[in-house]
């Protein structure tokens, strides 16, 4: 049966793709003047704030009402600081500083940024309960592994951005914090003995008045022991509906994503998690071209046609996107850019055990620097600076880099390393050690040799007796490592 204009634009009203480009394609244009819902821009898209300016400009001629998302959390996954890394730390380091204050002020600024550059709803903050240190995807990202801790910091969060008049959108519900599986590749199970601790954050997100709220492609056996999280009509409707009496938009995490879309095809999981309770579809992270786009939005009309899914709950779907945007285009206001806060919070969040009696710091010499890069989790764009090196090499001129991947941190390369470090101070940077063997192995070949060496920890930091001085940023953001290099040289 032909699918009527009227249910396709219907079906394009709760979409939100991504497009290759720092210029809308025609595409893109076209949709939108049909009435597209919106479109999320990843770093492939963005250059600097006074493009992203002008992209987001583009496709408001196209469609005024457009929303404009982006995953922009501060810290590690950052869009609009792609090529630079963040001018902020990311969730984890502000809960280290455990100051409301500060993470309200913090994500006012960002806040700002994003408004003037047209973006409207931020898939920020990561209410996530980090509970377990193993967690591959979530980490740093969340503010920490306490309950209340991100609960009062994720409502401060809210606060700041809603501020600007920026959207937030807690995320990844249920609670993405207890799980050792990353769901770009398959799908993590929430244990039933957190749940109540994974959902309070989100209890209190919605307190605040959070206006959209991103699901968890998590499988929670003690609400629905079948579907993720997304497609789950028990998690969407009963328990963030009914149950926490959630009323803002419910958007999909990438619905690409192998934990939802390898069972039911990118089009067949989008229907689905329509039909469940969600609002509106996230796509093109992976997936970014007009074709996809395309066929979730056939497949959802399709699926009206079909009876899988009820005209009135797309309908009521299409409302909530627009209610949004109509909340986008006439609240906040941005306040004046404090280009000084990121810096401040990340010196703040520092963390130093000292385990020699004899002086370490500050450096009285140009060290060695050998930083360990384990590859990370999608979120996390690959290209994005980081590390302690660089700023170092501007602080103590003649500061020697090398950065080592896996299979680079061979034992013949650390002696050879640890030979031409000789003389001097030797920095050994790492990112979540303890869930990379090869790091660990690297790391203890490096401290056997030199034991007089700081280790500099910009992941998450399950041991602090290593090195005869160990710093913990709490964060590979720029400004951690600008912070730990000003430690390092005693100008902190």
């Amino acid at each position: 049966m032909p699918l009527s204009g009227d249910l396709l634009r219907l079906a394009d009203a709760v979409l939100f793709p991504g497009f290759p480009g720092q210029t809308p394609p025609d595409w893109i244009r076209r949709r939108l003047g049909e009435g597209l819902a919106g479109v999320v821009l990843f770093s492939r898209n963005i250059a600097g704030p006074a493009q992203v300016a002008r992209l987001t400009a583009a496709l408001r001629a196209e469609n005024p009402a457009v929303l404009v998302g982006t995953d922009e959390e501060s810290g590690e996954v950052t869009r609009l600081e792609v090529a630079t890394g963040s001018s902020r730390p990311g969730g984890y380091a502000l809960g280290v500083v455990d100051d409301v204050d500060l993470t309200e002020s913090l994500a006012a600024d960002l806040g700002g940024d994003l408004a003037r550059a047209g973006i409207t709803i931020d898939f920020a903050p990561s209410a996530d309960v980090n509970s377990n240190p193993d967690n591959p995807v979530i980490g740093l990202r969340a503010f920490g592994a306490d309950p209340e801790l991100v609960a009062r910091h994720t409502r401060a969060f809210v606060r700041g951005l809603q501020s600007a008049g920026v959207a937030a959108c807690a995320k990844h519900f249920p609670g993405h914090g207890d799980t050792s599986v990353d769901s770009h590749h398959g799908v993590p199970v929430v244990a039933e003995s957190g749940i109540e601790d994974a959902l309070f954050p989100f209890r209190e997100a919605i307190a605040e008045g959070v206006k959209a709220v991103m699901t968890g492609h998590l499988l929670v056996p003690s609400y629905d022991a079948e579907r993720p999280a997304t497609l789950s009509p028990k998690v969407l409707t009963g328990l963030l509906r009914e149950e926490l009496g959630f009323d803002g938009m419910i958007i999909t995490d990438g619905i690409e994503m192998a934990a939802v879309s390898e069972a039911h095809g990118i089009g067949g999981a989008s229907a689905r998690a329509i039909a469940a309770g969600a609002d509106a579809i996230c796509v093109g992270g992976e997936r970014a071209d007009e074709a996809t786009a395309a066929g979730i939005r056939d497949a959802i009309a399709a699926a009206v046609t079909e009876g899988l899914l009820p005209e009135e709950r797309l309908a009521d779907a299409a409302r909530r996107v627009r209610e949004l945007a109509a909340w986008a285009a006439s609240s906040g206001s941005p306040a004046p850019a404090d280009a000084g806060i990121g810096l401040a919070a990340a010196r703040r969040a520092i963390r130093v055990t000292r385990r020699s009696a004899t002086p370490v710091l500050p450096l009285e010499a140009a060290p060695h620097v050998v930083e360990l890069a384990p590859e990370m989790n999608l979120a996390i764009d690959r290209n994005t600076p980081w590390g302690v090196g660089e700023p170092l090499s501007r602080l103590l001129p003649g500061t020697v880099v090398t950065r080592l991947t896996a299979g680079q941190a061979t034992g013949s390369e650390l002696e050879r390393l640890i030979g031409a470090a000789a003389g001097h101070p030797l920095v050994a940077v790492v990112r979540d050690v303890h869930r990379h063997a090869w790091q660990s192995e690297a790391l203890r070949h490096l401290l056997s040799a030199r034991p007089d060496a700081v280790v500099v920890e910009m992941g998450l930091p399950a041991r602090s007796d290593l090195g005869a001085l160990h710093v913990a940023t709490y964060g590979s953001a720029r400004v951690c490592g600008q912070a730990a290099a000003e430690l390092l040289t005693g100008s902190l």
